[in-house]
């Protein structure tokens, strides 16, 4: 692979990656958000048959694979080192952080809880897009912002009979890095191509994946079976690779807060794929919930 040259980064033209039409931007998005709806389920079936470990580190060289795949037969010069910086923030948020969290949280948490604390994941991505972007958002915004809060932190030690317990724990960290992941990758997607933003990041993990899934495998026991791989093989194509890939690229063309608002419905579908795929039951609180972050995240967005 080739580094770009000093004449192709000097024009701001070449370095811009072409903005998709809204409608196909908007359908990219939403594809991504139906992608990751599926990511706790899948997660809960891959640990039928890894431990969390293997799991979190087979599913980033998996995903590596394939990307890294794309990037060579493509022939996509190496990232400028000014974007090494962000994308060294997507990897650790998106490809290490998030779903080693989750996953940690999945091994004593109902993937339908899960579902509904990371439903506050686009209130924290529109806050770290604004602290990002040095944005002032209005009263209104934060009020809309803290109720959110306040619900799922209500559901969070309602269901954990009044207190939190450690997998609530693994699931807020998760939100912290995945916001700063998707805040990140949304401001690559911008001025590169949105597959190459996951691409890269997946790739940068690898000096750390490969070690973390030989060892991993050598100390926890391995039970394959059809949900476990199918479980695996999604986290690491589906949700990593090809759920990243149209996310960022409908980021870029509609923007940040307007991909956010598609995925208001991504708690809600995990409720419905956590029923439909593992045959979990759920308190009428957990889908009460979900809608209540809904509305307070749309009022933030028309804040």
């Amino acid at each position: 692979m080739r580094t770009q040259s000093s004449a192709t980064t000097a024009s701001p033209i070449a370095v811009t990656a072409p903005r998709e039409p809204r409608a196909l931007g908007t359908a990219q998005a939403a594809l991504g958000v139906v992608a990751f709806s599926l990511t706790f389920p899948s997660t809960a079936w891959g640990l039928e048959s890894f431990g969390p470990w293997s799991l979190v580190a087979v599913r980033g060289v998996l995903a590596a694979l394939v990307a890294g795949g794309c990037l060579l037969a493509l022939r996509v010069p190496l990232p400028a080192p000014r974007r090494l910086a962000g994308l060294a923030v997507v990897a650790a948020g998106v490809v290490l952080g998030f779903p080693l969290l989750t996953t940690l949280a999945l091994q004593t948490s109902t993937t339908a809880h899960a579902a509904v604390v990371v439903g506050l994941l686009p209130l924290t991505t529109a806050v770290f897009s604004a602290l990002r972007t040095g944005a002032r958002p209005s009263r209104r915004f934060w009020l809309a912002a803290v109720a959110g809060a306040v619900a799922v932190l209500a559901f969070t030690v309602g269901q954990s009979g009044g207190a939190l317990t450690a997998a609530d724990g693994f699931l807020f960290g998760a939100l912290l890095v995945c916001a700063a992941g998707y805040t990140e990758g949304g401001r690559l997607a911008r001025v590169m191509p949105g597959w190459q933003v996951i691409g890269w990041a997946l790739v940068l993990c690898l000096p750390l994946t490969v070690p973390a899934a030989v060892l991993a495998l050598s100390y926890e026991p391995v039970h394959p079976s059809v949900h476990g791989v199918t479980g695996l093989v999604w986290v690491a194509v589906g949700s990593t690779f090809f759920g990243l890939l149209v996310w960022y690229r409908g980021m870029a063309a509609i923007g940040i807060p307007r991909a956010s608002q598609l995925q208001l419905a991504q708690p809600l579908l995990t409720l419905v794929w956590s029923a439909l795929l593992l045959g979990e039951h759920f308190t009428v609180a957990a889908p009460l919930t979900a809608v209540a972050v809904l509305v307070c995240i749309a009022v933030t967005q028309r804040s």
